[in-house]
């Protein structure tokens, strides 16, 4: 069977069960992971344990605080392991745990999929655009009063 029919049988078993959206773990995950930084720090941890000073210099344009509060999520959800040792000032180190590691697989289908498609959906994107923009013309050329003569154009103010 194909994947994308095994993906409409499951969703249409998922409508079935009229689960809370709060139950649904495709959801319910895909709310937490998919946000705009979790995965650039799951892969960034991937290939080593790294301090949070090392994470932000890794991952392109987090403040430090969106970067805590995604560790903070992911250590949550068990994808992330946090380590301090007691120094001066603490040492804190960010880890995948074997939760976090068994993601890998997904995310590197997700990942060679996204490489793979990126430049056809940029020019899906730009496409829609351009017809966004013409159609918003038309409207606009109909819409407007210099297209349309008033019936009372004589009439003055």
């Amino acid at each position: 069977m194909s994947a994308h029919r095994i993906l409409g049988d499951r969703f249409a078993g998922w409508q079935k069960l009229a689960l809370d959206s709060s139950q649904c773990p495709v959801r319910n995950l895909l709310d937490r992971i998919g946000d705009r930084w979790s995965l650039l720090i799951l892969c960034a941890l991937a290939a080593e344990p790294r301090r949070f000073s090392a994470l932000a210099r890794d991952v392109p344009d987090i403040s430090k605080r969106m970067l805590t509060q995604t560790l903070r999520t992911l250590e949550t959800d068990g994808l992330v392991h946090r380590e301090v040792e007691p120094s001066i000032p603490p040492k804190v180190t960010y880890s995948l745990t074997p939760l976090g590691q068994s993601f890998a697989g997904p995310m590197l289908g997700l990942i060679d999929w996204a490489e793979a498609n990126f430049a056809q959906v940029q020019a899906a994107r730009l496409r829609f655009a351009e017809a966004a923009r013409t159609y918003s013309a038309s409207l606009s050329a109909i819409a407007s009063p210099a297209a349309k003569p008033l019936a009372h154009a004589h009439w003055k103010l």
